[in-house]
């Protein structure tokens, strides 16, 4: 029996722009080899930093490439912990689970607040900062967040930037879903919102290009940026400069556009085949869910009596499995009868299938 995974919160084969990507590294090999082949600087490849620059009205130098977003956290994360340093961190709850092991792992005092529909509570963010040492910084994923699906509200992104600059404070804006949209206006950043000053932002190439080119990136407040760029140089004196010169000949060529077009497409068909599916097997059944405006998850919360560590192997027995909602708190912080289901990766009829084999366990 093959198994439907909602876990795989990746792009679906057909999502990756394989004969561009060719295309482009050959191009980037010949127009650039001596450079690309060679150690580069710690910041990654000048002219796709330059590239990410004008986009986001920066200089080039606050720029910073990683070998995906997720190394760039790590490389913050040793910033403020390593060498036995404590603090806190505070972070939305649910959030992504990747970066709570990391800071997990570093003895960061992580704080969890809570968000609702429209993504965190500016109040528990600011009873949070008035209340104990001030934090190394704060993890937010603003839009389309990662389990949830949540977007958070433009008052409440203005009301945030403004807590932010009051208590100048590192606010880091993950955002590697945000042009991933189905439907819905597009708000304006965090990091837009407040100026740069305090809100550091970080993207990704893995769901708009391709994850395995791993090109993330940061725009950091200046002074902080420079600390993160020595401690990536300590690690891996170079970053994968032909991984970076291949994106921006994508991007160069005037290629990113139409592509974010058409992955658009096909994520949004699975996007609608989820929230149809969910409506048609479980209304009714005391199961409630997000309605993401775009991204690559949603959020199912279960009935009280539910408990997912329960219910999951049931569910792979079953041919479906998903990620329990209890990852993506700190220990034991909630979660017990939620899941995160990703649509990105299966098909529309995977889709349909799963959620069924789902609502027989639920409601059987």
């Amino acid at each position: 029996m093959s198994m439907i995974s909602f876990a795989r919160g990746v792009p679906a084969p057909e999502c990756l722009p394989v004969e561009a990507l060719a295309e482009c590294a050959k191009a980037a090999i010949e127009r650039d080899g001596r450079t690309i082949l060679s150690y580069g600087t710690g910041g990654g490849y000048g002219p796709l930093r330059e590239w990410i620059a004008a986009r986001h009205g920066v200089t080039p130098g606050r720029v910073m490439l990683t070998n995906g977003s997720l190394q760039g956290f790590v490389f913050l994360a040793t910033h403020f912990f390593g060498g036995n340093q404590t603090g806190r961190v505070l972070v939305e709850a649910p959030t992504y689970d990747r970066p709570l092991k990391i800071l997990a792992e570093n003895g960061a005092d992580i704080v969890a607040l809570p968000m609702d529909d429209e993504g965190l509570d500016p109040d528990a963010l600011e009873a949070a900062l008035k209340k104990g040492p001030k934090p190394a910084f704060v993890y937010s994923i603003p839009t389309f967040q990662n389990p949830s699906g949540r977007t958070l509200s433009t008052e409440r992104r203005t009301r945030i930037a403004e807590i932010v600059r009051e208590h100048e404070v590192l606010f880091l804006e993950d955002d590697p879903y945000g042009l991933i949209r189905y439907e819905g206006a597009v708000q304006p950043s965090l990091f837009e919102l407040e100026g740069g000053k305090h809100v550091a932002y970080s993207s990704s190439f893995s769901k708009t290009v391709a994850p395995g080119v791993r090109v993330g990136y940061f725009i950091f407040p200046e002074a902080v940026g420079k600390q993160i760029e020595a401690i990536a140089v300590s690690n891996y004196i170079s970053p994968v400069m032909l991984s970076q010169a291949t994106v921006f000949e994508f991007c160069n060529r005037g290629l990113f556009e139409p592509n974010l077009e058409r992955v658009t497409g096909l994520l949004g068909a699975r996007r609608d085949a989820m929230l149809e599916s969910l409506e048609r097997e479980l209304a009714g059944s005391g199961c409630s869910w997000s309605h993401p405006e775009g991204g690559y998850f949603l959020w199912l919360d279960f009935p009280e009596g539910v408990d997912c560590a329960e219910l999951l192997p049931r569910a792979e027995a079953a041919g479906v499995t998903f990620v329990k909602g209890t990852d993506f708190f700190p220990a034991n912080g909630g979660g017990r009868n939620a899941a995160r289901l990703a649509f990105s990766f299966v098909s529309t009829d995977e889709i349909r299938d799963g959620v069924a084999k789902l609502a027989a366990l639920i409601k059987g």
